[in-house]
């Protein structure tokens, strides 16, 4: 009986990921970030590994305008290119869950537990750096998550552990504060200017996704178990689509290891429209970036 239920589940898992209420739904490419595994991977629209490369813990991901991966790596960063070189490392005494690459080359980190919000050339010098933690003081390991630094110079940051977003100026002063329950991993400023937040499974608000308009008051929101047929277990890495959908990586670890699917695209109306669940390849996707959305990321014209 059990053996037929575990069967069951796969193969609706599989069923799922290729179509939904009967019709054949188109794929997406992407590339994405498998923490507990300790991979990056690159998969196509059929869903094929076309890439992988060793990356401990790796919580952040993008693709460039030039092909290459930037991914954070237990205490680093890197940039590799298509045929495995490294071409960019960055060094941290602290662990890091956070990196972009900005318009002007310089590449943004988010320094966890030392609490440091840092910016280093292509060379890899520190050009700028924000201290949220007095000096001395570790953070933890939850402390904070993924971090953004916005085009007008302040930082988005998901502070885990004390389940708030909190947005600084470029000098490190709160400006904002967004309550967030469960446990914020992942953020993003849209271009009206709300925001987007993807939770952990803190609480008893567990695993949701919601966004807020400037005065914080939320205007779209999916909890744990308002998808038929899908329990939302972690959820991490996000992308707002130009059609208005959303893609959500949904982190099953902490003992949820092959018991969901991976990636959920729905519609601003909560309709899912596609999922991805490959559940021999990969442990816990906790980023991903859809590689069928034009734009330049080091610009911002990515919502990830």
């Amino acid at each position: 009986m059990r053996t037929i239920a575990h069967t069951l589940t796969a193969t609706l898992l599989l069923l799922a990921s290729t179509a939904i209420a009967g019709e054949p739904v188109t794929g997406h490419p992407f590339a994405c970030s498998d923490y507990s595994q300790g991979k990056v991977f690159v998969v196509s629209a059929a869903g094929e590994v076309e890439f992988e490369y060793p990356a401990q813990h790796s919580n952040d991901i993008w693709m460039l305008p030039n092909g290459n991966l930037l991914f954070n790596s237990g205490n680093s960063v890197k940039e590799v290119t298509r045929d495995k070189k490294v071409v960019f490392e960055y060094q941290s005494k602290g662990s890091v869950y956070a990196c972009q690459r900005l318009a002007n080359g310089n590449t943004f980190i988010g320094e966890c537990n030392v609490g440091r919000l840092t910016e280093v050339d292509p060379d890899g010098k520190i050009v700028k750096q924000v201290s949220l933690l007095p000096e001395g003081k570790d953070g933890g390991h939850a402390y904070m998550r993924n971090a953004r630094r916005l085009d007008n110079g302040n930082y988005l940051v998901a502070h885990y552990g004390e389940q708030v977003v909190r947005e600084y100026d470029a000098t490190g002063k709160v400006v904002a504060e967004i309550p967030a329950p469960g446990g914020p991993h992942s953020v993003i400023r849209l271009p009206n200017g709300n925001t987007l937040i993807a939770c952990a499974d803190k609480g008893q608000a567990g695993a949701q996704v919601f966004e807020v308009d400037a005065a914080g008051k939320t205007v779209w929101q999916i909890t744990r178990d308002e998808l038929p047929g899908i329990r939302l277990a972690f959820m991490t890495g996000l992308q707002r689509l130009p059609n208005g959908n959303t893609v959500m990586s949904n982190w099953l670890g902490h003992g949820q290891v092959g018991k969901g699917v991976h990636l959920i695209e729905v519609t601003p109306e909560k309709k899912v429209v596609w999922t991805f669940a490959d559940h021999k390849t990969m442990k816990t996707i906790s980023s991903v970036q859809l590689l069928d959305v034009p734009g330049d990321v080091t610009r911002g014209e990515i919502l990830h």
